[in-house]
């Protein structure tokens, strides 16, 4: 890039400024699958006590989706459900949902982002905390779902022996799923500037 906005505070911006900028934004917003698998690979590697490492677990997680039949966005979702492991340790679930939230259903969203209190449903009573905290979105539409996800393939997705696809069979289903937003506030400037 050779040429930058003038502006020294945002309210004295250009529209000359911001032809400089979308264009950047859109080629920086292309790079954004290669910065989340690069992030994911952060999980290589770390235990955390358990009996595998937090990015086997991911892609454990994943795999079982994508066994079971899910879509594409599903099991993207499962794959990177507990990628906010490195920033937010103990907001993990409200992490990944950020990051996935302009990309995906409103019931994926949803479910990766309290997906943390579910699973808390299978170990809370062992560390102090109530095992029932789940209970109290019961009547939420995506309650079953939530717990559909993490019986089928967050709890089970501790197995050292078990069968766990590598990185390269998700990559292309993330690059799919993260190609462009569907909601988000951004999203008409995101478009104008990627047809360009």
């Amino acid at each position: 890039m050779t040429q930058h906005a003038t502006f020294r505070r945002m309210q004295d911006s250009t529209a000359e400024d911001w032809a400089i900028i979308r264009p950047e934004a859109a080629r920086f917003g292309a790079g954004l699958p290669d910065r989340i698998l690069a992030h994911l690979r952060l999980l290589e590697g770390d235990y955390g006590g358990f009996p595998v490492d937090r990015y086997t677990h991911c892609l454990q997680t994943a795999t079982l989706a994508l066994k079971d039949g899910r879509d594409e966005e599903y099991v993207v979702c499962a794959l990177l459900h507990d990628i906010g492991d490195t920033l937010g340790s103990c907001n993990h679930p409200d992490v990944a949902a950020a990051i996935l939230e302009p990309f995906v259903s409103e019931a994926n969203h949803w479910t990766i982002r309290h997906h943390g209190i579910f699973q808390g449903h299978n170990f809370f009573h062992h560390v102090g905390l109530d095992r029932n905290l789940r209970d109290r979105f019961r009547e939420h539409p995506h309650y079953d779902r939530t717990v559909e996800f993490i019986e089928r393939y967050d709890s089970p997705a501790f197995d050292a022996d078990a069968q766990t696809y590598p990185i390269s069979v998700f990559e292309p289903m993330v690059r799919r799923v993260f190609a462009a937003p569907k909601r988000s506030l951004y999203r008409p400037a995101v478009q104008t500037s990627q047809t360009r």
